[in-house]
């Protein structure tokens, strides 16, 4: 039976670590409850231990805190001694400084989401809203469920497309260095014996030496104008036209997989913020700031208004012809039943599956497309250098 090490808090307050053995998480987590206890976090613990090295960022901090304090107020506890609770275990600084901060205009009669939109590179808009949603429909607890699975759904969908990435990325390194280390090291040797030879080589083999020597002159210019074509190339995608014209060629290369990410992403937020009682329109607002790609995102804008004039979404959004038929027809059919937000989450979790199908096709087309590139780079300049060799022996190839 696997063994799940946890931390929690007793009613008065005091925090516990240990360890339980369960048949899964959730009764992991029932049978603390019934202990008296209320957990915060639960993890896989093979061997038992408490306490694992990971690398932090401020999302994973913010997921944190959201999961520890929707347990702390399902439990039944008040904001602020939750608050307080959080800022004396968080084992981020920068966090606990938030919490701090927070707590203490809750103490000066802020509400929670007014203290929360004070530090918006901690707290998306999206985040402030659906807190506001919650208050004031009286079920913040809820929300923050809500917010919780959002948060680690998202997670889980970057950390799979980037690490579908790391593969192609390291191939391409590996590949560009092998190629750099052979036209500035390896050749040149090669081309000193055959001016020494003074034989005529053939023309592949000339082309390549002129390189190598441009290469190893001229390599301050090279890496100069690179990373200066790097600053300026970035400088351009950060303008407006620079960013549409970026996003426009994106879609055009990959648009299947765009699309489905793009949709998993607007439906999976537009349902988070419809599911937590935010406004409709409040809510498109709010999922079109999580869509990257600004040619779907202008489209909102159309949804938005034909929302306004009472039309619905799912109109418009066949109309703006981005979203996969699939999506679109789901989304039709929750807007005609009155289970629009249901239906949205649906769509983000079909589409989530199949942005994993397109991703591994993706990759495996890529993968021998780097390979055969790289290979066939590195052939020419090993062919080029045998001509040099046998042209210098008069041998037949």
């Amino acid at each position: 039976m696997p063994i799940f090490s946890y931390r929690a808090t007793t009613p008065d307050g005091t925090i516990i670590e240990g360890v339980i053995e369960a048949a899964d998480e959730a009764t992991a987590i029932d049978r603390l409850k019934n202990s008296g206890i209320i957990p915060l976090k639960i993890n896989t613990s093979s061997k038992g231990t408490k306490r694992k090295f990971t690398l932090k960022s401020s999302k994973t901090d913010m997921l944190t805190f959201t999961t520890e304090l929707s347990a702390l107020l399902g439990a039944g506890l008040p904001i602020d001694r939750s608050l307080n609770m959080l800022a004396e275990i968080s084992e981020s600084t920068e966090m606990k400084s938030v919490i701090h901060s927070i707590l203490r205009s809750i103490r000066e009669g802020s509400s929670f989401s007014d203290a929360l939109q004070q530090h918006p590179k901690v707290f998306s808009k999206l985040y402030v809203n659906m807190i506001r949603a919650g208050e004031v429909g009286g079920v913040l607890d809820v929300v923050l469920d809500k917010l919780n699975e959002f948060l680690e759904s998202t997670r889980e969908l970057k950390e799979q497309v980037f690490s579908a990435m790391i593969y192609p990325t390291i191939l391409l390194i590996t590949g560009g260095f092998s190629i750099i280390m052979l036209l500035v090291y390896v050749l040149p040797k090669f081309s000193t014996i055959f001016a020494e030879m003074g034989t005529s080589l053939p023309l592949p083999t000339q082309a390549l030496i002129k390189f190598s020597n441009i290469m190893k002159t001229y390599w301050w210019i090279i890496l100069l104008s690179a990373v200066s074509g790097w600053f300026a190339f970035r400088n351009y995608v950060r303008s407006k036209a620079g960013r549409y014209r970026w996003d426009a060629f994106k879609l055009r290369l990959v648009g299947d997989v765009i699309r489905k990410l793009e949709t998993a992403r607007f439906t999976r937020t537009l349902g988070t913020l419809l599911k937590s009682g935010v406004p409709l329109l409040q809510a498109l607002r709010n999922a079109k700031d999580i869509i990257n790609n600004q040619i779907i995102a202008s489209t909102i804008d159309t949804v938005v208004k034909g929302a306004k004039e009472g039309k619905g979404i799912a109109g418009p959004l066949s109309n703006a012809n981005v979203f996969p038929p699939l999506a679109l027809s789901m989304i039709k059919v929750g807007e005609e039943t009155g289970q629009l937000d249901t239906m949205l989450l649906k769509v983000a979790e079909t589409y989530e599956k199949s942005l994993r199908t397109a991703m591994k096709r993706f990759i495996g087309f890529l993968e021998p497309a780097l390979i055969l590139g790289m290979g066939l780079i590195i052939g020419f300049i090993v062919l080029s250098m045998l001509m040099g060799i046998f042209s210098m022996t008069d041998m037949p190839l």
